[in-house]
This record gives C-alpha cells, sequence and structure tokens, in this order.
C-alpha cells in the first residue's frame, strides 16, 4: 500500500510521498492545505496518515474541517489521522460509515447540517441538533412522528389561507447546564470547538464540544442519541461533561410543550403553533408530557425516564408548569471529573378515531420500559445490520461515491423501516423526517422512492402503498368535485387525502406572493398506478392486487378516460388542464387559467397505464377482473374507450423529432440563459427569478426539471417505442431522436429540482454519452451533501433524488433491469468503479449481484434465470456464477 505520510508540528507540516520525497510547507494552514492537495497529486498513493498532537482544523468559505476530512473529500481517498500503518486498512474502509461536521455556523449552514445529522427508524425522526440548541434563527431542534399533520389557519393578505403543516412534536431532548446563573448553551460566544459526527451503520450520532464561559472558564461536552430501530416508539441520550474548574453545576434536562414549527423562513409569517399541551406530569427520574393538535386532535404522549449516578448521591429537584417539565440535579463538581446522565424517551400517537391513553405516568417499572443507553442502542444497532445487509450498494474504486451512497442508504432507512413503518399509515414525505419543507407533505416522489423498497424490503413497499389506497375515497371525491370520474390524487397529500396544495406561494425573491397552480400536476396518479404496477411486477402478490391494487390502477385509469376528450378534426383525443413534472410552467402565456394541454409526459404515461390494464386483465383473469370492475363502476364500455384512447392521444412533434413538452411549447420564447447565468449565477429556480422582474416562466422555453424524457425514467428505450407505435407517432421519429431530444431539453433545463439531473443522467447513459451521465449523476450524488441548491437541505433531506441516486447505480450503471418478465443485466460501469455489488429481491428470489468490469457474480436463493447482454443464464439455488462478458468499450 502506498501511503503519504503528513506530520504536523509548530514549526510547519512536512509531506513524505510513497516515493520517499519530502517536502516542508510552513505558510498558512489553508494555503498549507491547498498545497499539500497539489503535492499528494504529484504522485500515485492509496490515501494518507497525518500525524499531529491535535486534529488540525482548517476553515474555508465552504465550512470547517479537520484536514485529514478535507483531504479526504478532495482527493477521493482515505486519509486518517494517528493511526498506525497496520491499522489503515481497516479504519480506512470505516471511514465511509461516517459523516463528520466540524465547527458552528449558525443559520442556513447549521439548519443544512442539522438535517444530514438527523437519526430516525420511520417512525420518528430527530434533527441533528445538540441536547443544548433551541428553536431560533441559529439552529432548529426537532422532533418530527410519520404521518402528525395539522392544519392552521392563516391571514395572507385579504384571504384566510388554510395550510397543512408537519407537526414539530414536544421537545423531550433538552439537556444543558446552569453555572452561576449563566445558561450554558451553543453559541458563536461560548463555542470553542465543536465535532458532531454520525455513524450511518447503527444511526448514533454524537458531538463533542469545548464551550466557554463568560469568566473564561470552560467546559467540555460530549452527547450521544439514537431513534431505536429495535423499538421504535423509543429513543435515547447520553449526556457527559467535564469542567477545567471546581465549582457549582446545575444539569437541567426539561420536556417543552411550547414548540413551534420554524424550519422553514417562507413560512415564517404565517400561523406556525399546532399544539395545546393536555398534561405534564412527574415521579423523580419519570416524565410526562401530552399534547393534541390543534385542528386534527392527534394526541402525542412523551415519556422519558432519566439515568445516572449522581441520581444516587443527590437530590433530583422537580417542576412541572402547564407546558413544561424540569428535571435538576446540582452538584458540586471537581475538575477534570466526567457526570454522566442518560435520558430515554418513549414516545406515542394516537389519532382521534383510536383508543385514547391515560394521561398519566405509567404505572408498570419504568426502568423495564425504558432500557438503559447501552442496551438499547445494542438491541438497534442489531436491526441497523439486518437492514443493511438488505440494503447496502458496495462500490469499488470510488470513496466519495461509497460514502454517500451510505449516507442515502442509511436516510431512506430512517425515512421508512420495516420496523419503523409496521401498521403505519404513512408513506415517505419528500423530505422524510428531516424537515418541514412542502410541508411534510407526499408528493409524485414516492416515483423514485418507492423502487427502494419493493426491491429489498416490499413488507415496507406494500405499507407504504396502502397509505395510497386509505386515502383513494378522498381521490374519488376530489376527481368529482372537478367534474371527473375515478380517482384524482391530489399532488400535495398529507393527513386524510385531500388536496393540499397551496392557493398562494410566497416568492422569497420578490416577497410577493402568487396564485399556485401547482394541483394541476394530475400525474401524480399515474406514479401512484405505476408504483402499483412495479410492486406487483417485482413481488407477484395477488394477495395484494386483488384487495387494492386492481381498484387502484382501475380508479385511476377511469379518471383518465374521463379527463380525455376527443377532437373530430384531428380524429385524437387531448388531455387538457394538467401541468407536467416540469413545474415551471403552470399556464398558457396571458392566460387567467391554469393547466395546459396534452403534456408529453402525462399522456405517454396514460397510454402505458391503458396498455398495463390490458395486461392485468388477462393476468388475473376475467372473473377477478369484473369482481373490481363491479367495485369501481368501470364498465367494459369504459374498457373499450380506454383502448380507444391509448391508440389515439396526441403528441406534438417536430420535422427534428422533437416531442413537445406540450401542446403550444414550441411557440414559447427563447431565453437569454447567458444574461441569466452572468446576472444571478445560480439560476436552478429561474421561476422565481423571472416572476421578480415582472416576466413568467410561462412565456419562456425553459423547465425546472425533466418533463418529456421522464418517460424514459419509467421505461426502456423498447418500452417507449412501444408507446409511440400505438399512438401512430415511431415511424415520425429519426433514428437518433432519444439524442436529440435529451440536448434540446438539457439546453433548456434549470435542473430546479435535483431529481432532474437523474433523470438526464440515465438517459445519457441510454445513448452512450457516459461522460455526461457520469457528471450529471455525481452532481445529483452530491446535492444534499453540498447543499448545491442553496440552503434547501436546510429545509430537510431530498428523499426522492437520494432514493434515486441508489437506483441508478443499480440500473444505468450495473445495468439491471427488472421491467420485464425475467431480469436483464446489461453492465455498463462507470471509468470510476472497478466493480459494484448489491442485493436484491425480486419475486420471492433473494439475488446478491456483483459487476465487475469483466464478470457479473451471481447467487440467487431459487433456480431462475436471467439474461446477461442478450444470452439467457441459468441459475442454481446457492451456487454462484461467474458469468464473464464482452464489453468493447471497457477493453478500448
Amino acid at each position: 500500500m502506498k501511503l503519504t505520510m503528513i506530520t504536523i508540528t509548530s514549526q510547519g507540516w512536512r509531506v513524505q510521498l510513497p516515493s520517499g520525497n519530502q517536502q516542508q510547507l510552513t505558510d498558512l494552514p489553508q494555503t498549507n492545505a491547498k498545497s499539500l492537495f497539489t503535492i499528494i497529486q504529484s504522485e500515485p498513493t492509496d490515501g494518507g496518515i497525518l500525524y499531529c498532537e491535535l486534529p488540525e482544523i482548517i476553515t474555508f468559505p465552504e465550512g470547517t474541517f479537520e484536514l485529514s476530512q478535507w483531504l479526504t473529500e478532495n482527493l477521493n481517498l482515505p486519509f486518517l489521522t494517528n493511526v498506525k500503518v497496520d491499522e489503515f486498512p481497516e479504519k480506512a474502509a470505516d471511514l465511509c460509515w461516517h459523516l463528520d461536521y466540524y465547527g458552528y455556523r449558525p443559520g442556513k449552514d447549521e439548519y443544512s447540517v442539522e438535517s444530514l445529522l438527523t437519526v430516525g427508524n420511520g417512525y420518528l425522526g430527530l434533527r441533528g441538533t445538540t441536547p443544548e440548541m433551541e428553536i431560533s434563527d441559529d439552529s432548529y431542534p426537532a422532533t418530527y412522528l410519520a404521518s402528525l399533520y395539522n392544519t392552521a389557519y392563516s391571514q395572507v393578505q385579504d384571504r384566510t389561507i388554510a395550510n397543512e403543516d408537519f407537526v414539530n412534536a414536544p421537545n423531550l431532548q433538552k439537556i444543558y447546564l446552569i453555572i452561576d446563573g449563566e445558561k450554558v448553551a451553543m453559541s458563536e460566544t461560548q463555542v470553542t470547538t465543536l465535532h458532531r459526527s454520525l455513524d450511518m451503520r447503527n444511526g448514533l450520532m454524537t458531538s463533542r464540544s469545548q464551550l466557554s464561559l463568560a469568566d473564561g472558564r470552560s467546559l467540555t461536552i460530549e452527547t450521544a442519541k439514537f431513534a431505536s430501530m429495535a423499538q421504535r416508539e423509543c429513543y435515547s441520550l447520553r449526556y457527559r461533561f467535564t469542567p477545567d474548574f471546581d465549582g457549582t453545576i446545575q444539569v437541567v434536562t426539561k420536556a417543552d410543550g411550547t414548540v413551534y414549527n420554524y424550519n422553514v423562513a417562507r413560512y415564517r409569517s404565517l400561523e406556525n403553533r399546532h399544539l395545546d399541551v393536555l398534561k405534564t406530569a412527574v415521579a423523580g427520574p419519570h416524565a410526562l408530557l401530552a399534547a393534541r393538535t390543534k385542528d386534527s386532535h392527534i394526541t402525542v404522549l412523551q415519556e422519558s425516564f432519566l439515568r445516572s449516578p449522581l441520581l444516587k448521591t443527590h437530590e433530583l429537584q422537580t417542576e412541572v408548569t402547564d407546558e413544561k417539565v424540569f428535571q435538576s440535579l446540582t452538584i458540586e463538581a471537581r475538575c477534570q471529573q466526567w457526570y454522566e446522565l442518560e435520558k430515554t424517551v418513549h414516545v406515542t400517537q394516537y389519532r382521534p378515531d383510536e383508543e385514547q391513553p391515560a394521561l398519566h405516568l405509567s404505572p408498570e417499572n419504568p426502568a423495564e420500559k425504558f432500557p438503559d443507553f447501552a442496551t438499547l442502542l445494542d438491541l438497534s444497532a442489531a436491526a441497523w445490520q439486518v437492514l443493511w445487509d438488505n440494503a447496502a450498494i458496495n462500490v469499488t474504486g470510488d470513496f466519495m461515491s461509497q460514502k454517500l451512497l451510505n449516507l442515502h442508504t442509511y436516510h431512506l432507512l430512517s425515512s421508512a423501516s420495516p420496523i419503523g413503518n409496521v401498521n403505519l399509515d404513512a408513506s415517505v414525505t419528500a423530505r422524510g423526517l428531516h424537515g418541514e419543507a412542502y410541508r411534510g407533505h407526499i408528493f409524485w416522489d414516492e416515483l423514485f422512492i418507492l423502487p427502494f423498497y419493493i426491491l429489498r424490503f416490499p413488507e415496507t413497499a406494500r405499507q407504504l402503498l396502502l397509505y395510497r389506497y386509505y386515502r383513494l375515497p378522498a381521490a374519488k371525491t376530489e376527481a368529482q368535485k372537478a367534474g371527473y370520474q375515478g380517482a384524482m390524487f391530489p399532488w400535495q397529500s398529507g393527513l386524510d387525502g385531500t388536496e393540499q396544495s397551496q392557493e398562494l406561494h410566497l416568492n422569497p425573491i420578490s416577497g410577493e406572493w402568487k396564485e399556485d397552480h401547482s394541483r394541476r400536476q394530475r400525474h401524480v396518479s399515474l406514479a401512484i398506478a405505476y408504483n402499483v404496477w412495479f410492486y406487483w411486477h417485482n413481488t407477484e402478490d395477488h394477495q395484494f392486487m386483488k384487495d387494492y391494487g386492481l381498484e387502484l390502477i382501475l380508479e385511476i385509469a377511469q379518471f383518465w378516460q374521463s379527463i380525455a376528450t376527443f377532437d373530430p378534426t384531428t380524429n385524437r383525443y387531448a388531455i387538457a388542464g394538467v401541468m407536467g413534472p416540469d413545474e415551471f410552467h403552470e399556464a398558457y402565456p396571458g392566460a387567467e387559467e391554469g393547466g395546459l394541454k396534452d403534456n408529453a409526459y402525462t399522456n405517454m404515461m396514460v397510454v402505458w397505464l391503458f396498455e398495463e390494464l390490458a395486461n392485468l386483465k388477462e393476468t388475473f383473469g376475467t372473473e377477478v377482473f369484473q369482481q373490481i370492475q363491479a367495485k369501481t363502476g368501470v364498465t367494459d364500455d369504459l374498457v373499450s374507450k380506454m383502448e380507444k384512447i391509448r391508440h389515439q392521444l396526441t403528441l406534438d412533434i417536430n420535422p427534428d423529432g422533437i416531442i413537445a413538452q406540450f401542446d403550444g411549447y414550441f411557440d414559447l420564447l427563447d431565453l437569454d440563459w447567458d444574461h441569466y447565468r452572468a446576472k444571478y449565477g445560480n439560476v436552478y429556480r429561474l421561476d422565481r427569478i423571472l416572476n421578480a422582474e415582472g416576466l413568467s416562466a410561462d412565456d419562456y422555453k425553459v423547465a425546472k426539471q425533466a418533463d418529456s424524457l421522464m418517460i424514459y425514467y419509467n421505461f426502456s428505450k423498447n418500452q417507449v417505442e412501444e408507446i409511440l407505435q400505438d399512438l401512430g407517432y415511431r415511424e415520425q421519429l429519426p433514428e437518433d431522436y432519444v439524442s436529440r431530444n435529451l440536448h434540446y431539453y438539457l439546453a433548456r433545463t434549470s435542473h430546479g429540482s435535483t431529481l432532474s439531473r437523474v433523470v438526464h443522467a440515465q438517459l445519457a447513459a441510454m445513448v452512450d454519452e457516459k461522460e455526461l451521465a457520469w457528471e450529471l449523476y455525481q452532481e445529483a450524488l452530491y446535492s444534499d451533501y453540498r447543499d448545491i441548491q442553496g440552503g434547501t437541505t436546510a429545509e430537510g433531506i431530498h428523499a426522492g433524488v437520494m432514493a434515486a441516486t441508489l437506483y441508478i447505480p443499480l440500473t444505468t450503471f450495473a445495468g439491471l433491469d427488472v421491467r420485464e418478465e425475467v431480469i436483464h443485466i446489461n453492465p455498463n460501469l462507470p471509468a470510476a468503479w472497478s466493480a459494484i455489488a448489491y442485493h436484491i429481491t425480486v419475486k420471492n428470489v433473494d439475488y446478491y449481484v456483483k459487476v465487475t468490469t469483466t464478470e457479473v457474480i451471481l447467487t440467487t436463493s431459487t433456480d431462475t434465470r436471467v439474461i446477461i447482454k442478450g444470452k439467457e443464464v441459468p441459475l442454481t439455488a446457492s451456487e454462484q456464477l461467474v458469468y464473464p462478458y464482452h464489453d468493447e468499450q471497457n477493453k478500448n
């Protein structure tokens, strides 16, 4: 192993390269780091070791880093501090499982760190704050429970606006110290050093800080917390501190029911208090706080239990108010001595139609209900390991991609899991259990999210799909209100499945409110139908389809046949009044009413849906299908109409083979992209920029994200061509129409959604533009970690793009296609990866797959077959198959 050795002393930095060459650096640390980077690049190396008395902390405009961390991220190689050479391989492998942040940068940067350090289990999520932090512009502690929503009413201009919010639940994480009347807090004036770390293998977040008092004295505080993956209603904290002085210290822990929603700046002028505290109680180390949401009347009951050696020698003081519980210990602390407190919290929520809990402290032995920190952590770590065994994606040759794949997998499992979501009426929000953007609602992001669970944890995917089924009555009511049949699912869904999209939207650039037409993105129902099909196709869960899936698909299909209208002049059907995935285009230029006609993605998805309906009828047989038809009111005549529409929907295609995003798209104005990039730099949200200038994105050929091209994310090129053939358009398209459409729309897309890069990456790989595919994929992979959209990660992680960046390695790069009857594998590894390995479960068969640059290695749980590079290959249960494949590109 070729390692670079770096020694740091008061005289400077000495660099020893693998060849033995040495160089000395004596200038400022920031300059040193950049010079060091250049020096290391001059020779091949497998990583390096830093030797220094204390961690070398450097600060750049983009953040504060420990030097080995900065080198690791910028060189994409493992660098470690103060390890032995023989320990390096093991510790280097461990490095990609840790997320580390140094320093304290209050505001949006801190909010983003807290999102990425969130601990969760699918039932609850705790943002990555330390116990001392408070709700403020600087930091935002929050406790989120899946599907905890409440509607609040605000006065906006001359209108009363109702907004359903994802509620920040009462805070029982609060622990802090008081010394001589001074509260020790996480503030810029008190924080000397701060290091937070998340171990993604077991969901444990730790912190170590040094805080200074006004008189110059200081303390070191270490904390740890996790949400149990074994007992979903529990989370636990450990709080340790040591002073550099002798003195009286009061340790305070609090249950706080006065919390409010404050995560998203543009929502702060609206009503943000959602809770009424019902009960507070305390009995020694045992405390209780019960609250109820003001409008939805969901009861949240939290109980906590304290443990500490100090409780044996010191009296615990308690205080109860109407909305808070205080428990405190006052100790005579000794210099350099450590003191410790543990707090385990049990959280449950109850809907109004459920039996309500008794609002008093649990009568049973609290020590049994609340396991100690170490015991609960061991159980949780074991549960996490089971999840990782099924979900991990391992790549060889690319350290940072591996780390970010781990990070995204971790956050998906924190957002929903086999343990956290058992019998839970919830789905994965667009921002996970991590923040309040989009008010914690569920969107079409499920289209990108569900495959992660379908291929690894099908029982969890089933539960997530049931969230939609249980809201089918609301979707049917929404369709009826709009004058349609069937089920019209809302663009934003929350508690009960009614439309929760805003009627007015605040433009943070102009500060003005404008009408919001986003609810016209009716394609969300097509995403639901696709996920039902994808689940059925990969699990063959007949019972689910008979009980739920067929009904969902038929009701959604009925909606689309009812919204399609026939135009005798073209002899084709049209679908009007909708929006596509683009989101920038809400209406035609100058139109008072929102909606567009013949959105290409929507129409092609409708064709697929009607095609699939015919397949399902054949699969399940006439008797079963007619039973569902009778239940939904979808007559044979309506099914025949769907068959007709499937061949006669309208697309607008120009002579160059560009499929118009919607009817009239080619009549829009071209935009001077160079002008706007020069003026604003970041043009991701070009719609807001144009609006602030008194213009509208509706007038221009611009897009927030992939729209027409989205069809190629859902289906293979052959499947899309079947759709185009069904419509009678394939013959008028040139052979290279996919590449033409990719570059046409790529030049007109701002990537205002991080999902956009994923879609374009898959399409680039489809037309064999590997470098473009890799560049776009890497931007998507880093998008939350580097918060490339200028602060949106502060409002929660982007669950959709995280899931999509876990899907692309399997499909686009490892060449997996699970959309046919037999699994296909056509490897197309990027140059940065020498191998990828993963587990999936398809049709009740467990697969272990490893793809290298020369061979595919497969092990399955059952005799089966796959198709590799077009050739059918039989597989014997539990026997490893090594299949060499021929790839001219890899040879060149």
